[in-house]
């Protein structure tokens, strides 16, 4: 039996499982938004399809990224996505991934005189990025203090293009999107590589997890995910 088969009979044979599955997310495109009053975008279409394939009753959701990520830790049958893994979040969470494989970049404002030459180059600037994003936490990790936090990205990036800040964090991927839309942004500076997935509450069953996780591997290995991420105009994770 199929490693993705096995994961389903436990996942449907767990009594927790009989509530639905919440999935929050938030306004970060083009892998997760509202389109139509509907949650639309390359995870949100992974996030569908692997649930449709295990069975489990799901709903998505769209909130601010702070409340979504306080809920999924705070609330059984909760996952939040796209979040990205590190090693302050590790334990907090079951994680199933990757949805995605991306660098952070700091972007600065097209034409910008802002260049910072590393990490601690960029420490003399203002840096914006979203509440309980885990990009916050790479800037507390590393000692920023100048961090600005906004609600959603969309509140960031009006930020830098206004010039209330210096520098914005998001994925290589993202930044890629904005620069096809004519978004006035550059890369200022490119960081680490993240894994990204679902981040879901410690009481959520093993065998959902290992279900999701199962399905995940199966649209990699079959080359859905790569056909979704050219949908978006993404590159591929390989």
């Amino acid at each position: 039996m199929k490693y993705a088969a096995f994961a389903l009979v436990l996942a449907l044979s767990c009594p927790a499982q009989a509530e639905p599955l919440k999935l929050l997310t938030e306004e970060y495109p083009p892998y997760n938004f509202s389109a139509g009053g509907q949650p639309s975008g390359a995870s949100v279409e992974q996030a569908e399809l692997i649930m449709k394939a295990l069975g489990i009753k799901y709903a998505i959701e769209i909130l601010p990224w702070a409340r979504a990520f306080s809920l999924a830790e705070s609330q059984p049958s909760t996952c939040v996505f796209t979040t990205g893994h590190d090693a302050e979040r590790a334990q907090r969470f079951k994680w199933v991934m990757p949805l995605l494989v991306d660098r952070m970049v700091m972007l600065k404002k097209a034409g910008s005189s802002v260049k910072p030459l590393n990490i601690d180059d960029a420490k003399r600037f203002t840096v914006g990025t979203q509440r309980e994003d885990f990009s916050s936490n790479y800037l507390k990790n590393n000692n920023f203090t100048k961090i600005d936090l906004a609600a959603d990205m969309e509140a960031t990036l009006k930020k830098l293009l206004s010039e209330r800040i210096d520098l914005m964090m998001t994925s290589e991927k993202t930044f890629e999107t904005m620069r096809a839309e004519g978004r006035q942004v550059e890369a200022a500076l490119v960081l680490d590589g993240k894994f990204y997935g679902f981040a879901c509450n410690l009481a959520v069953p093993d065998a959902t997890i290992a279900a999701m996780q199962g399905e995940l591997d199966t649209l990699i290995k079959d080359g859905v995910q790569d056909r979704i991420f050219q949908k978006y105009g993404l590159r591929t994770n390989r």
